[in-house]
This record gives structure tokens, C-alpha cells and sequence, in this order.
């Protein structure tokens, strides 16, 4: 609510403003579909554990947390190679991202006991992917209940945890 002096009361509004990173499109990486100089993808293996969000890492792919998640435990299974689209990944990448994305729900049922989940990648970005040119895969648990009124009608999710005690949370449960 804004009051009569044109001033938002705190106590009345939720405020994500991290979030516009992402809706203004600035956090999206510029550059080439072969290698955008700022893939966050390809970036987040490489960086300090206290920023990199990534959960488990394997061979070919690695699962990290979604910096703008739908809901708790949001995971991505990415490739290290950066690859557009799913047929062309490899016999062995392909396996490895099938068995990541088994291990994240196992993981994500054990820590926070999910309800079910959605799962699936966008391919292009008519279908929806923010950074299409660096295949990945969402893992969103869902709780029944868990499609309130914020998401549905404010457009803004809640979330109970932070993203570095979800990550914290679920690499410990990752089996070795």
C-alpha cells in the first residue's frame, strides 16, 4: 500500500528486488550462442564456493542452485560443455544428467520432503529458456499447497530459505 505522502510502507509490501536482474534481461549473458563471454553456466564451476551455488558437480554435468527460483531446492543439471540443445549432448553427458537429475530428487525428497516435482528443459528461447544457449535442466520440488497467491496473482515467490543454506543443505545430502 502507498500512503497519502506517496511513500511505500514496508510492513505492507514485499519487495524482491533481485528479481530484476532477471525481468530486465541484465543478467542475461551477451555474446555468441557458442560461447557468451558471460555464461553464467560456464562460469559457476569456477567460482569461490561462496558463490558458485553449485550443489554436487560430476564428470560431464553438475547441478547448482536457480539464482531466481520458483520454489525451495529449485536445481539446474547443467553440462560443463556448453551446448545448446539437447541432441547434442553425448551418449555419456546424456546419462550423467539423467542420473544428476534422479540424485537431485532423491536428494531434495530427503531434505525437504517434496511432494512431486517438475521437470523439463526449454529449448530455444521461444520456449522459454532465459539462457538458451547453454542447456540445462530444471529440478522444481513442489508441496501440495505450495501454488498460493503470491506466485499466482502477485507474481512473487516466497522463499523460506537462503540460497546459500538450500545449496548448503543439499550438498550435504548428494551422494558421493
Amino acid at each position: 500500500m502507498v500512503r497519502d505522502n506517496g511513500l511505500a510502507d514496508g510492513l505492507e509490501r514485499l519487495w524482491t528486488p533481485h528479481r530484476m536482474g532477471y525481468v530486465s534481461g541484465g543478467d542475461r549473458p551477451e555474446g555468441t550462442i557458442e560461447k557468451p563471454p558471460g555464461c553464467p553456466f560456464c562460469r559457476a564451476p569456477g567460482l569461490p564456493p561462496d558463490e558458485d551455488l553449485v550443489v554436487a558437480r560430476g564428470v560431464h554435468v553438475f547441478a547448482m542452485l536457480n539464482l531466481y527460483p520458483y520454489n525451495p531446492g529449485h536445481l539446474l543439471i547443467c553440462p560443463y560443455r556448453h551446448v545448446a540443445d539437447y541432441t547434442d549432448l553425448n551418449t555419456s553427458e546424456t546419462s550423467e544428467l539423467a542420473t544428476f537429475t534422479q540424485d537431485a530428487m532423491r536428494v531434495i525428497r530427503h531434505v525437504s520432503n517434496a511432494h512431486g516435482f517438475n521437470l523439463g528443459m526449454n529449448q530455444g528461447g521461444v520456449a522459454g529458456a532465459g539462457i538458451a544457449a547453454h542447456l540445462h535442466q530444471h529440478v522444481v520440488p513442489r508441496w501440495g499447497g505450495d501454488a498460493n497467491f503470491m506466485p499466482v496473482i502477485a507474481r512473487t515467490n516466497v522463499l523460506p530459505q537462503l540460497l546459500a543454506d538450500t545449496r548448503d543443505l543439499l550438498a550435504k545430502a548428494w551422494p558421493a
